[in-house]
């Protein structure tokens, strides 16, 4: 059974969705059909299941700096490279940044930078599968689904709170 629920957050509204007890969604709601989504159209409830509360929680702490890791089961539906791509994004540590070259090379492939960058894109649980961490081999900020201004933003979010330095980029 899917269950969402629209969380404000910094970076706007995002929408969480749960399939049973694990997360199956966090996106960033920009849009309802071709019309951009103002914040005051989206209508915050509290979350029925305990697996959203238990993401909420955890989003909050992570947005307050008082969460480095993330604790939930997840659940996201996707090709066994995906699945393969997904759990490497899990390993980068918060505050780090790794290139889709060294995250080709760690998944045994280093030819499958592409591809690499594909699977990221289509990660749907975003900064709890941290795709945004992911970085061109030059250190430039590149392909992030939820634009680039919040890469940057939770990259030096994470940065502030990992190391205590207040500009990355």
């Amino acid at each position: 059974m899917h269950q969402s629920v629209y969380y404000k957050s910094p970076l706007g509204i995002l929408q969480i969705t749960c399939t049973g007890n694990a997360v199956s969604q966090v996106s960033f709601v920009n849009r309802k059909g071709t019309e951009k989504i103002k914040e005051d159209e989206v209508v915050i409830e509290e979350p029925g299941s305990p697996a959203l509360k238990k993401c909420i929680d955890q989003l909050d702490n992570y947005f307050s700096g008082r969460l480095f890791e993330f604790d939930l089961e997840l659940e996201q539906t996707g090709t066994n490279f995906q699945q393969t791509v997904w759990t490497e994004l899990l390993k980068i540590g918060y505050g780090r940044t790794e290139s889709y070259l060294s995250l080709s090379k760690r998944i045994g492939n280093v030819k499958a930078i592409r591809a690499v960058g594909t699977a990221n894109g289509k990660n749907n649980i975003a900064i709890i599968v941290p795709c945004h961490r992911v970085i061109g081999s030059n250190g430039s900020l590149v392909g992030y689904g939820g634009d680039l201004w919040r890469k940057q933003w939770l990259l030096q979010h994470e940065a502030k709170y990992a190391n205590g330095v207040q500009t990355l980029f």
